[in-house]
């Protein structure tokens, strides 16, 4: 690390102090967001053409005062501090209202875009909220306004800021009791503070000069939030914002906006190693054997000398610009366990990719900070940040346990059942993360497992399912193993059970080589790590919003004698039944279907069947097919439920599905 560099950043970073000399509430972070470089772009975005546009800080600080004299417009006569649904995907309008509901006096509560009706209006009842925001057509349980009609109300000439200080962050919003976590203005301004110990440990992640980052995670979502949205326009940096999460968008976005830091989660870095990996398995010999030797330079497994050319910055730089683009500096992995193989892979390109460590309840606590690919690779989410303490709670004469947190960012009220209380903490102020943990001499933490993942055998031994699916991740025509525990139909004990998604068209044979192959791994495991029950899931996996699989979705299917898998004994499959529809409308839409499927697939329209599964039969893969799901709600203007994910398999499921939206 350079002197100079250091100690430009650390200057850099050290206004951020004078956020503590503050009343530390909301208004004060948006002062000093907009204040900082009226002139810097605030955001990147494309338009229809796919020309990029921009919009400065000035133009930002303009925006949110008409649409908050808007709101104050629209909301007059409602009280003050009362609850507003905010429920948009990310785009420039997205921090633009989110500050607007903040100084029209209202306290925003952040809702997954994609929320089926029925949990969304379950979160409206609970959190007692008197309004939403959103782009939806429905029947929601409180007056609901489109951007479109906020932007064409009369602005309300008197209005004067009257800043709330509070937003709500929530659960997934169950038709049981949600749970909802509201943050004060205190809380978030301590987030900012947090990163005050940045520089000591890297200078690549802020500095002074000009940085870019992809706006692909969910604002709603707390590593969105707080990772890309609050700390980067904060220090005045610009967000760059993709046209949809289609992977082809997502890296279009990234190379034509010149981003410098992208941060995910583990299945976006999983599928785009796995896509690199087949980019070079279909090269030529010699370009195949310089990219190799790039990917083991970059991890420190050859030299210099080695490598020769492909240690260049020439031969480096070639190749990204056909992946993220040649100007990332910065990349984080966070919401669960990512591979040594993807790592391996991600660092190997010359893209430095670290581990974070945050959740909905105590905001971003930590990441690794290494400037060592050795240490990067280890898999550790690093060192708390500045004011953050940890611990892990473990028992006598062992060396992991629970991972506590205690901080100013943790949430101080929850709303749970609609009913609001102080968060539960430990007796000495810890909040309890439900992780399992370990730490080594110097502080770095390791995450295990979730505590209610965690598979408790008959012999009380435990089995962190992360672990186990690392093991398999490498197996031939597999794109995703999840592992988890669960009762197969007839039988009462929990079982360690691997669930796989193919990643080609499989016959009876591959799928009797997969079971081998998996079979030989597992008998080099220790005995209470080996897999005892092994299944082929003819579906792609079930996906949350924040791109993770959904275990619970999974467990309950198997409980149930579900015919997803191979290895179940089930009934089969019922074909999709389209009686009482016009065959018109019929043919008419599963024509489109299957042009979407072609278009994500790259294959030709005839080779897909109405029945072919899109990973059994097609190849597709989890990412493939949420970019696929994505392509399907803006070609018909529909909106696929999420909890459909994973479920609809093929063309006939989609044109079955779509044509119930559309009645």
């Amino acid at each position: 690390m350079k002197k100079d560099n250091y100690e430009a950043v650390k200057a850099f970073m050290q206004e951020t102090a004078k956020l503590g000399q503050t009343s530390q509430t909301m208004e004060d972070i948006y002062t000093a967001i907009v204040e900082r470089n009226p002139d810097a772009w605030c955001a990147i975005y494309f338009d229809e053409s796919g020309a990029s546009r921009h919009m400065t800080y000035d133009e930002f600080r303009n925006r949110v005062f008409r649409t908050a004299s808007k709101l104050s417009n629209l909301f007059s006569g409602t009280a003050p501090r009362t609850i507003v649904g905010l429920k948009l995907k990310n785009s420039p309008r997205w921090p633009v209202m989110f500050w607007a509901i903040l100084m029209s006096g209202h306290i925003p509560l952040l809702i997954d875009a994609r929320l089926p009706l029925e949990n969304t209006n379950n979160l409206l009842r609970q959190s007692k909220a008197v309004a939403l925001i959103c782009n939806d057509e429905a029947d929601f349980v409180v007056p609901s306004y489109r951007v479109n009609e906020v932007a064409n109300r009369e602005d309300d000439l008197s209005f004067n800021p009257d800043w709330a200080d509070n937003v709500i962050f929530c659960s997934s919003g169950t038709t049981g009791d949600a749970k909802m976590m509201v943050f004060a203005g205190h809380n978030l301004c301590a987030q900012i503070i947090a990163s005050l110990s940045i520089p000591d440990g890297t200078i690549d992640i802020m500095y002074p000069s000009p940085i870019r980052i992809l706006a692909m995670l969910p604002f709603h979502h707390i590593f969105g939030f707080v990772a890309v949205l609050l700390w980067y326009t904060y220090y005045g940096k610009t967000l760059v914002y993709p046209s949809s999460l289609a992977t082809s968008d997502l890296l279009s976005a990234c190379r034509n906006g010149k981003c410098t830091h992208v941060y995910s989660v583990p299945l976006f870095w999983d599928g785009l190693a796995q896509t690199v990996s087949r980019t070079i398995a279909s090269l030529k010999p010699s370009k195949s054997d310089l990219v190799s030797k790039m990917i083991a330079y970059n991890t420190h497994k050859i030299s210099q000398r080695e490598a020769g050319f492909a240690s260049t910055g020439l031969a480096i730089r070639s190749f990204q610009k056909k992946v993220l683009g040649p100007y990332v500096r910065y990349a984080i992995s966070g919401g669960g366990f990512l591979s040594p193989k993807t790592q391996s892979m991600v660092n190997g390109l010359g893209y430095n990719l670290y581990n974070g460590f945050g959740m909905t309840e105590i905001g971003v606590v930590c990441f690794d900070q290494s400037t060592r690919v050795e240490q990067r690779m280890k898999g550790s989410i690093g060192r708390p940040l500045y004011g953050v303490e940890m611990r892990l709670d473990c028992k006598q004469g062992e060396t992991q346990g629970e991972l506590l947190v205690k901080s100013p960012i943790t949430h101080e009220e929850e709303i749970i059942g609609g009913v609001r209380k102080k968060t539960s903490l430990t007796e000495d102020g810890y909040f309890r993360t439900g992780d399992i943990a370990t730490m080594d001499n110097h502080g770095n933490v390791f995450i295990k497992g979730r505590l209610k993942d965690t598979i408790i055998l008959a012999n009380g031994e435990n089995v962190f399912p992360d672990e186990i699916e690392y093991y398999f991740k490498d197996v031939a025509l597999l794109h995703n193993v999840v592992c988890l525990g669960a009762k197969l139909p007839g039988q009462s004990e929990e079982k360690i059970v691997l669930v796989c998604e193919v990643d080609n068209s499989v016959t009876e044979e591959q799928v009797a080589k997969i079971f081998a192959d998996i079979k030989a791994i597992n008998d080099t495991l220790a005995s209470e790590k080996k897999v005892q029950e092994i299944l082929i899931d003819k579906h792609p996996l079930p996906m949350s919003s924040s791109m993770k699989v959904k275990r619970f979705v999974l467990k309950e299917a198997i409980e149930k004698g579900s015919s997803d898998f191979v290895g179940l004994d089930a009934p089969a499959k019922t074909t999709v039944s389209f009686e009482g529809y016009d065959p018109a409308d019929v043919e008419k839409t599963l024509k489109k279907v299957i042009k979407c499927f072609a278009k994500v697939l790259m294959l030709p329209e005839f080779k897909i069947d109405p029945e072919a599964v899109w990973t059994t039969d097609l190849g597709g893969d989890s990412m493939s097919y949420i970019e696929m799901c994505q392509l399907l709600d803006k070609e018909f203007k529909v909106h696929i439920p999420e909890e459909q994910y994973g479920v609809l398999a093929n063309a006939n499921d989609f044109t079955k599905q779509i044509l119930d939206l559309t009645k």
